[in-house]
């Protein structure tokens, strides 16, 4: 009954734009711009109607005065990194299940323990940790939502703690890069009496980054301890961060090099007198395979560790963090799932599975069929003599 009433005022009713509640006559109903127009252009307006005895009024003021922006340029720049953020959380969530599962199958052969997987295992946990520190200092620092933001907080422990592990887990990832052109590299070059122990490669890969996280924390502390850490003002502790990771991409890029020039020696050796082009199949083969896993595309703006121009820091931030967040995805596609040995396993596991299903279903034939006939046949002996000719098979595939 109550609904059926007809009270005086305005009715609550959709412009396309807002939703605007029901309001008695008198009454001035204001309302912030669209979310979506805040996110595009940055601006955070209000929209306002009057109630009057004949219905609402226009809007006022005009959307495009209130919600819009004249700055271009800050529209564009807004756009750019909302897309990028979507960017980067799509590749890293992608990149975080792909890893996951290519430990878990890892771990779960004991064939493929070897110190080259531990490396790939210790470079897929490097990917992972990066993946969830950037998701949650994205979450925390560039929050859209005001109660969820540290840095509108009184205690910034948090925020400054999650920036602090996903600069140390960027870095490590970069260091454990490294491990791999140095394993690589060492691995190629057949030195008999002379191998790195495992031990060596995750000093370089977990402590060596712990080192140069302690004395930016304390750079940070002493030089420009405000805020959340996430404004660089000041070079130095931003130094502390870029030039290891510059200089461990630089000397993965000599080792890549070196590594090529192996492989060039070694593909001409085996094919003396045969196909050139299937030469510089394998070849290419090997040099993409070997990208990803160096690292290699971050040597392509090594050198704009801090680019002034504005075209050149877009670019660098679009392929660093936009399409960079995928390399994890590519690694576990490439190392883990295309790997001959994993799949290899996989098969293995298998055929294992789907003979013991046929033996179980041939067993419950067996047992139905002396239960009715009171004696074995030759149709279970038959059945039998199969299982044990396909037996013989798979172990002479295997």
């Amino acid at each position: 009954m109550r609904l059926l009433s007809v009270c005086p005022g305005c009715r609550g009713e959709w412009d396309n734009v807002s939703c605007w509640q029901s309001a008695a006559v008198g009454e001035v109903m204001t309302l912030p711009c669209p979310s979506a127009l805040v996110h595009l252009f940055g601006k955070n307006g209000n929209l306002s109607r009057n109630c009057t005895a004949r219905g609402w009024s226009h809007v006022y003021p005009v959307i495009t005065i209130a919600c819009w922006s004249d700055n271009k340029d800050g529209a564009r720049e807004l756009v750019f990194y909302r897309v990028v953020k979507i960017l980067t959380t799509l590749g890293h969530s992608l990149s975080l299940v792909s890893l996951l599962t290519s430990i878990a199958i890892i771990c779960s052969f004991r064939r493929l323990y070897c110190t080259r997987n531990y490396i790939h295992l210790n470079l897929f946990v490097s990917f992972i940790l990066r993946a969830v520190a950037v998701l949650v200092k994205d979450a925390l620092l560039f929050s859209d939502d005001e109660t969820v933001d540290c840095s509108t907080q009184p205690s910034l422990v948090d925020c400054k703690a999650s920036l602090v592990f996903s600069n140390y887990f960027i870095m490590a990832n970069f260091f454990w890069l490294l491990v791999e052109g140095l394993y690589l590299h060492t691995l190629l070059l057949v030195i008999h009496n002379y191998s790195i122990r495992f031990p060596v490669y995750m000093l370089i890969g977990w402590g060596v980054p712990l080192v140069f996280m302690v004395a930016w924390i304390v750079c940070r502390v002493k030089l420009e301890d405000t805020r959340c850490w996430e404004m660089n003002e000041n070079p130095i502790p931003r130094r502390l961060i870029n030039w290891p990771i510059m200089a461990s991409v630089i000397i993965n890029f000599i080792l890549f090099i070196s590594i090529i020039r192996i492989l060039v020696q070694k593909v001409r050796c085996t094919d003396v007198g045969g196909n050139e082009q299937s030469q510089y199949k394998r070849l290419a083969k090997s040099t993409l395979l070997l990208i990803p896993l160096f690292g290699i595309n971050y040597m392509v703006f090594v050198y704009l560790m801090e680019p002034t121009n504005k075209i050149l820091n877009y670019i660098k931030i679009f392929f660093e963090l936009g399409l960079g967040s995928f390399q994890g995805l590519i690694v576990a596609v490439l190392y883990c799932f295309l790997n001959s040995e994993v799949q290899i396993e996989l098969r293995r596991m298998w055929r294992h599975l789907s003979f013991r299903g046929f033996r179980g279903r041939d067993y419950r034939m067996h047992t139905l069929s002396v239960s009715r006939n009171g004696t074995e046949t030759c149709a279970p002996s038959a059945r039998h003599a199969r299982a044990q000719s396909i037996l013989q098979t798979e172990t002479t595939t295997l």
